[in-house]
């Protein structure tokens, strides 16, 4: 698991994560995701920041196995407290966030990319919420960031997903753009909104949060007792063993 943090350009911080094979992280990764991301935005130089990944997708949510490999709830509680912990550095994160997103942005990644304030897109990304068919219930807070009502609900209940094009014509992607191209791309607006005065571009940023309609924090924790009581239950076991398969 690597975490690391770039400056490339002036005021602007990219935090890049990278954990083969396909970036689903462990409960240690979550948090090594929310450090970074609060100490970049903690940064008195930074006026915006960029998330981004490495190698075959932005992220492919939280490691299955590790739950798995856990006959009790220890895992579970974990991995819900770091998710929470990850979401939270982003969505609070003192500067604007922009997400760079490239193939695959599923579970977690849809908390991540929900959470911050601009996504620009790989040509190859597409963005779900596969949570039905792994055990799990969440971040229906996040992809209601990104969809409408009514598709929020269609996408979640059936783990489809909908591809950067698709959002783009949503208002939710800024741009849409070759994947070889996606990290310019996001640093060039990064760069365009680290220009304005570091001082007002914090309080525009805690202002924006204090006017949204949810309370996304509030609101994700409670998805997630949803998902503990699956758990407790057995239905979140047998479904993640099949990765929905089977009922």
């Amino acid at each position: 698991m690597t975490v690391s943090t770039a400056s490339p350009a002036d005021g602007v911080r990219v935090v890049t994560v990278d954990h083969p094979p396909v970036n689903a992280l462990p409960v240690r990764g979550w948090y090594e995701l929310a450090d970074a991301v609060r100490a970049a935005g903690r940064d008195p130089e930074a006026r915006c920041v960029v998330l981004a990944a490495a190698g075959r997708g932005f992220n492919a949510g939280v490691d299955i196995k590790e739950l798995q490999r856990d006959p009790g709830n220890a895992a579970l509680i974990g991995v819900n407290r770091a998710c929470a912990e990850a979401f939270e550095a982003v969505y609070a994160c003192e500067v604007p966030v922009v997400a760079a997103v490239h193939g695959f942005c599923l579970g977690g990644g849809i908390g991540l990319a929900g959470n911050a304030d601009a996504i620009v897109a790989g040509e190859d990304a597409v963005f779900g919420l596969p949570e039905l068919d792994r055990g799990a219930l969440g971040a229906a807070t996040h992809l209601a960031r990104l969809v409408p009502q009514h598709l929020m609900r269609t996408l979640y209940y059936t783990a489809r997903t909908v591809t950067a094009a698709e959002l783009l014509a949503h208002g939710s992607v800024w741009r849409v753009v070759p994947v070889d191209e996606l990290l310019d791309s996001a640093v060039e607006l990064a760069a365009e909104i680290a220009r304005k005065d570091g001082g007002l571009l914090r309080l525009a940023k805690a202002a924006l949060n204090g006017i949204d309609p949810v309370d996304v924090r509030r609101s994700y924790r409670f998805e997630q007792g949803f998902t503990f009581e699956a758990s407790l239950s057995g239905t979140a076991g047998r479904v993640r063993d099949t990765f929905g398969k089977e009922a």
